[in-house]
Parts: C-alpha cells; sequence; structure tokens
C-alpha cells in the first residue's frame, strides 16, 4: 500500500498498517553477501515541488506525471492549495502514486497559515508566492524549521516592495502580508546559507511587476546545479533567465506557460543505495536514470568512481560495482551537499582517510549536519573532526550503537549505509525518511533479501 498523507508523525513508512512510532529504534539490517539488485525510485523532491509552484503561477492548467508523494510535497500541495490553487490526484503510470493535475486561481489569497515542516523549499519557494496573494499568509513550521536560515529571503522581498512582519526574528514564524503584486527590480542578496534564496525568487519573478534583477554578493554559493535546475524548469514554460556573469540573473516580466511534466526519479535518494554497493562489495543498478538531467545526484557517476566504484551507465539503467575495497578521498562537494551524509558515512567505511570540503552551509540544514555525521560516527568509534568547511575521516573499526537521526532523513539513511557493514546499529526515528522517500525501509530492506537483524 502506498501512503498518500506524511504530515502526521504517526505515518506508516513500511506500506501496511501498523502503526510507527516516531522514536522507535529501527535495526539496520547488515548485509550477509554482496549485493546483485536494482532499485526503482520515486521522483524527484526537488523536481516535484519547482513544478507544482510553477504550475501555480501558470496561464493554463498543468499535469505532473509520477511527482514524488511525500511529506515534502505533501507540505507544498497543501501550501499551494491554501493559497487557492486547485491540485487533484489523477490515475497514472508511475508506480509511487498517482499523478497530480494543477489548476491555477486567477488570484493568488492569503488568509491562511502556511506548515512548512522542514521543508526548506516550502519555507523558501512560498514566500514569494503569498507576497503575490491577497491577504496575510502567515509561515511557520518544525521546531526545527525555526533554526533554518530564512533573513536572506526576508530582506530580499521586503526590498522587492513586500511587506512581512518578523518581529525582528529573521526566522520562521513570520507574516507575508501580500497586496496582490510585488514591484520586483533590483536586489542583493548572500544566498550563502542555501541557494534555495535564489531559486524562490527567481521562480516567482516573471510575475513581479519589473521583474528582477538578482545579484549574489557573497564569497561562496552552494548547490548551483540547484539553481541551474530551477532555470531550467522555467526555460521548459516559456520564461527566460539571463546570467551575465557568475552570480547575477535577470527575468523579465512574463507568461508561465502550463505544462505537461515527467518527473525523474530522485537522484539524491539514490546515494545510499548506490553507495551500498561499494560498502557490500557488490552490485546495485538504479532504473529510470535520465540521460541528461539537472540534479545533484547525477554528480554520484563521478563521485563513486573516486571511491574506488565501476559505474555504468546502460540506456536508463546506472550500475554501480564494487571494486577492490573503498578508497579514501578529497572532495570539494560544494556544487552537491545533499549528497555529503551517504559519502561521509562511505568515507568512515574506507581503507584510508577522507577530507569532505565545501559543505559547511550544511550546518544549517534539516540538522547540523556535520555536527550530527561527526557525533553519531564517532559514537560507534569512529574518528571524524569537524572543519571549518567540512569533515576530516579516520576510518577506524566500528562497533554496534544508536545512531540518533536528529529528524533528518539524510541522517537516517546514513545511518542505515553504516548498519550494512556493522551489525547492531540501531537508527532512530527511520520514518523521518517520508520527507522525501517514504518507502525507504521498504525498499532498503527488499535490496536485501538476505540480511542480519
Amino acid at each position: 500500500m502506498l501512503i498518500s498523507r506524511y504530515s502526521k508523525p504517526e505515518f506508516d513508512p513500511y506500506g501496511d498498517n501498523v502503526p510507527v512510532e516516531t522514536d522507535a529504534w529501527w535495526p539496520a539490517p547488515t548485509a550477509v553477501a554482496p549485493l546483485a539488485c536494482t532499485v526503482s525510485l520515486p521522483g524527484s523532491k526537488s523536481l516535484t515541488n519547482r513544478e507544482l509552484v510553477l504550475s501555480a503561477l501558470a496561464d493554463a492548467p498543468s499535469l505532473l506525471r509520477s511527482p514524488l508523494h511525500s511529506r515534502d510535497s505533501d507540505l507544498m500541495v497543501d501550501a499551494l492549495r491554501q493559497m487557492g490553487t486547485t491540485i487533484e490526484a489523477v490515475p497514472g503510470d508511475g508506480a509511487f502514486g498517482n499523478d497530480l493535475r494543477i489548476t491555477p486561481t486567477d488570484e493568488l489569497l492569503g488568509s491562511t497559515t502556511v506548515d512548512c515542516g522542514l521543508a526548506g523549499t516550502v519555507m523558501r519557494f512560498v514566500p514569494p508566492l503569498a507576497a503575490l496573494a491577497l491577504g496575510p499568509t502567515t509561515f511557520d513550521g518544525d521546531p526545527g524549521a525555526r533554526l533554518r536560515p530564512m533573513s536572506t529571503m526576508i530582506t530580499a522581498l521586503r526590498d522587492l516592495g513586500a511587506d512581512i512582519n518578523d518581529d525582528g526574528r529573521s526566522a520562521l514564524p513570520f507574516t507575508v502580508h501580500g497586496r496582490g503584486a510585488v514591484t520586483g527590480g533590483e536586489v542583493t542578496i548572500d544566498a550563502g546559507a542555501s541557494s534555495q534564496f535564489v531559486s524562490g525568487l527567481l521562480l516567482a519573478a516573471s510575475r513581479f511587476d519589473q521583474g528582477l534583477h538578482l545579484r549574489h554578493s557573497g564569497e561562496r554559493l552552494p548547490s548551483l546545479p540547484h539553481i541551474e535546475m530551477t532555470i531550467a524548469t522555467l526555460a521548459n514554460r516559456g520564461i527566460t533567465v539571463a546570467s551575465p556573469t557568475v552570480g547575477e540573473w535577470i527575468v523579465e516580466p512574463g507568461i508561465i506557460r502550463g505544462a505537461e511534466i515527467d518527473i525523474e526519479p530522485d537522484l539524491s535518494n539514490a546515494a545510499p543505495f548506490l553507495a551500498a554497493a561499494l560498502v557490500t562489495g557488490g552490485s546495485v543498478t538504479i532504473s529510470g536514470w535520465p540521460s541528461h538531467t539537472t540534479q545533484v545526484g547525477a554528480h554520484l557517476q563521478e563521485l563513486l568512481s573516486l571511491f574506488g566504484a565501476t559505474v555504468d551507465l546502460n540506456g536508463d539503467h546506472l550500475t554501480v560495482t564494487a571494486g577492490n575495497g573503498i578508497r579514501g578521498v578529497e572532495l570539494d562537494l560544494g556544487a552537491g551537499g545533499e549528497l555529503a551524509p551517504a559519502l561521509v558515512a562511505l568515507a568512515a567505511l574506507a581503507d584510508s582517510p577522507s577530507t569532505i570540503t565545501g559543505i559547511g552551509h550544511l550546518r544549517h540544514h534539516e540538522s547540523n549536519r556535520l555536527e550530527a555525521l561527526a557525533t553519531e560516527i564517532n559514537r560507534l568509534g569512529g574518528n571524524v573532526t569537524e572543519l571549518p568547511d567540512g569533515l576530516h575521516i579516520e576510518p577506524r573499526p566500528l562497533t554496534g550503537g544508536e545512531w540518533r537521526s536528529y529528524d533528518d532523513h539524510r541522517m537516517a539513511t546514513a545511518g542505515a549505509l553504516i548498519g550494512l557493514a556493522v551489525p547492531g546499529v540501531l537508527v532512530e526515528n527511520i520514518a523521518t525518511t517520508a520527507k522525501t522517500l517514504p518507502q525507504f525501509p521498504e525498499l532498503w530492506n527488499a535490496m536485501l533479501p538476505e540480511a542480519q537483524l
């Protein structure tokens, strides 16, 4: 059974009717033989939520085929529905749930409250829409969401003509008092904490009266592929984003077209599954791999080869096969920070030390991922040291024990990956993977027909 709702904490990630306690400890299965399997994954969260926003701003209905159905995408659907967008589930050919038909409203409406959960895409993509709406829209979320950086978006929208009340917090909760229009024009931001600030502004920019001329002023801009993804989704709907220089974007006022969109599988969620091939000395294939994509997960082809794997793309099947052990690496992962938890877990099981940098911004994700990864690997006997912009990993023999997830889906999957090689790892709240991959436990177990619990 596929689950359609994940906004409540007592969801069932295993796909049956047994309630799952969110504070339960999940015994990570340990591989007793090299893997040899093929895994199909649900749609990309990044693409699904971008296309939902564009569909709500479009001039005609849109159809999203094989979209992701997860907590993050459900929160986005709820937010857009509350602002007047009609979103209907319709039968489709996808293996992980219905397609979505989105009919935009003639005028976005506020006078509502948006629950952001822990979804960065909701808290950073929807406020520009709220500024275009009529009436106040209050944004709040899980306790951890109130710690995530939001000052860049709040300040930028104010500079573009929006009225926002945050009581001086520069964080959730805050209220956008929509006036039905945003002046737009020129604005400069420091998006060093998250590329989502750039994407959130670009997605709505063509609806601003004067469009948008956006500049990034910081020294470092993480996750550039996510901005490229945003630009590509806009181009597919008739909106051109000019970029005269690195860190500068110009969007003229224009009409966003309705469209029929096929959502690619989530390649970032493929990271722990593909890394499992190296951990077990086997082979894992992901089906439905796109030949051309803007997803960050596409970098796994190169990255896993650095760890010693053989990577082969045959049609739409990407296969990772283990080599002779796991090599340590020296990586700047600034372009693909969301892959870091799986790769750091892999490095903790390697034959030699690794240093992974370019990921200082991960301190402000669903958890402080640098501190969390170092703490949990060291709790199992590892030796991970935090750096100003990353982590240094000295592999040591690990032992079983508790692995805390910090309500962070990628921390949970990193613990599962280590558990393949280390008996007795207990992952806290595996249900948190429903943020972007509700079927993770059942897909993980199905990958391991022979497992030792």
